[in-house]
């Protein structure tokens, strides 16, 4: 894996990508994702992880916002094509027409050498121009402060917010390492998508720091995961509820040896995840809680191999060294008392230094103080530990991916029927919540369900389409203007189709 690391770190200086450039990476786990990755830091230039499910849309704004000059991506994953989508907003034809104006170089892994793009390979045959002195020399030139990554997140309000991170993030992975005892003889299963900052750093940064192998697959499928486990005798294993809901039940339909799983994340807290834990816990051994976001890394909060069933599966983990966490009043600024619900605010080493280009949602996240106010809904036990109840703000987590509502519905009424949207969150038996709009139409016309998910289908992310549409001609309002999101969610209760009702546990 290093000279992997090192050989496409020489050919991105080969081709001239510079300290502080940004370098959006957009594809399906892959080994080649690991090697971008650490050349990209290595190098002093900025990684920007793309999710692949974003779309058209999704990817112009963040890529554009981002001021990523460089892409490398892999041309297609089955019927999506990756390569087709960025053509479209960087047409090779006409590329002043494009969306992306400082896109300068696109990199793919494919076969065919395509008009403006470089293949992989023959990056990494460039390399061979560039001295590993002058690569020694990039690298030593990285400071541990220097901005390493932004980490994209919808946040709680407006468009996708880049959270920027140093290189010290490494030292809250070795301590996570440390306190679940990873060494060069565990083997971490990953099936989470590495653009996102749970497999970021509880895969990609803890195998490097830890000695620990990785097995690494393209995205989640319960059964090859089982399959997985008993053929490499994985030991740490890592995901959300809705993860360890789908392997436990593939485990009852096909049981497999499982034996060999020591430990590994379950995020829990929140009263729907608790049962889940539990049997996660019963099945594949002493896992742990943990609670961190895109903005101050994942493990603020992490368990211990000695918690119990309780600390583990009814909270979310124990303030991790370097942290500080509080609970307020989201009111009154002041602490809650023990036991007393409020809104979770955390101050740490690894608390981004901002939103990228974002000064204004910057001052409304971090206070004077450095606290970051996450939004989020806690409460501090006894024991110590934190527990993560559920979100203040209107976010919605459709199967472990967070949703601005604001975002959809700015995108929903950028359909010209649509005169004004909301969107609402929705239980849902797999994914734990999914997205239901209420669309006022302009005078005159009027839209339906195909119509908008036909909006929306291709340019913004699949988990962000709205899982049902309804048509109102008012909106439930406050006084003050603003809707009453709480009736609407009962509105999309009461009208909840009989296959909708039946999956809900």
């Amino acid at each position: 894996m290093a000279a992997g690391v090192d050989r496409a770190a020489r050919g991105l200086i080969a081709i001239g990508v510079q300290p502080g450039e940004r370098v959006a990476l957009w594809m399906l786990n892959r080994p080649e994702w690991i090697e971008i990755a650490f050349a990209v830091m290595k190098i002093g230039a900025v990684l920007v992880p793309l999710n692949t499910r974003l779309r058209t849309d999704d990817v112009a704004y963040i890529v554009d916002q981002s001021g990523a000059s460089t892409i490398v991506l892999a041309e297609r994953s089955g019927p999506v094509d990756y390569l087709g989508m960025i053509r479209e907003l960087a047409p090779v034809a006409a590329p002043a027409r494009g969306r992306l104006p400082k896109l300068r170089r696109l990199v793919v892994l494919g076969d065919e050498r395509r008009p403006a793009t470089m293949p992989w390979a023959e990056l990494l045959a460039r390399a061979s121009a560039v001295a590993t002195s002058a690569l020694a020399e990039r690298a030593a030139a990285v400071d541990p402060e220097d901005l390493a990554f932004l980490m994209y997140t919808s946040g709680t309000t407006g468009m996708p917010k880049g959270a920027m991170h140093s290189h010290r993030i490494v030292r809250n992975v070795t301590d996570r390492a440390f306190r679940l005892a990873i060494t060069e003889h565990d083997v971490i299963l990953m099936y989470l998508p590495l653009f996102h900052l749970f497999a970021f750093s509880e895969g990609m940064l803890t195998s490097m720091v830890s000695g620990a192998r990785q097995v690494l697959t393209e995205s989640f499928d319960a059964a090859e995961s089982l399959a997985l486990i008993a053929r490499e005798r994985a030991t740490v294993l890592h995901g959300f509820d809705t993860h360890y809901k789908e392997l436990c039940e593939a485990h009852a339909r096909q049981p497999r040896d499982v034996s060999s799983v020591r430990t590994g994340i379950c995020a829990a807290g929140m009263s729907s995840s608790a049962p889940i834990a539990r049997r996660a816990r019963a099945l594949y051994g002493p896992l742990v809680s943990g609670y961190g976001m895109s903005e101050f890394g994942v493990g603020a909060a992490i368990g211990s191999l000695d918690s119990s069933e309780d600390q583990s599966c009814e909270a979310s983990g124990y303030p991790a060294p370097g942290y500080e966490i509080r609970v307020i009043d989201p009111a009154s600024g002041r602490d809650q008392p023990t036991g007393e619900a409020g809104e979770i605010l955390v101050r740490g080493y690894t608390v981004m230094r901002g939103y990228y280009d974002k000064p204004e949602a910057t001052a409304a996240a971090i206070d004077a103080e450095g606290w970051m106010h996450t939004g989020d809904m806690g409460v501090l036990r006894a024991d110590g530990h934190l527990r993560f109840v559920g979100r203040y703000k209107d976010m919605l987590k459709v199967g472990g991916e967070n949703v601005d509502p604001m975002e959809v519905e700015a995108y929903l009424m950028s359909h010209p029927a649509i005169s004004l949207a909301a969107v609402v969150s929705y239980p849902d038996a797999r994914l734990s919540e999914v997205g239901v709009a209420f669309v006022r139409c302009e005078p005159g016309v009027t839209v339906t369900e195909a119509d908008v998910v036909a909006h929306c289908r291709g340019r913004i992310a699949s988990f962000k389409i709205p899982r049902h549409v309804y048509v109102v001609d008012e909106f439930p309002m406050t006084s003050s203007g603003k809707i009453q999101k709480v009736k609407l969610r009962e509105e999309a209760l009461r009208r909840r189709p009989p296959a909708d009702a039946r999956e809900t546990p």
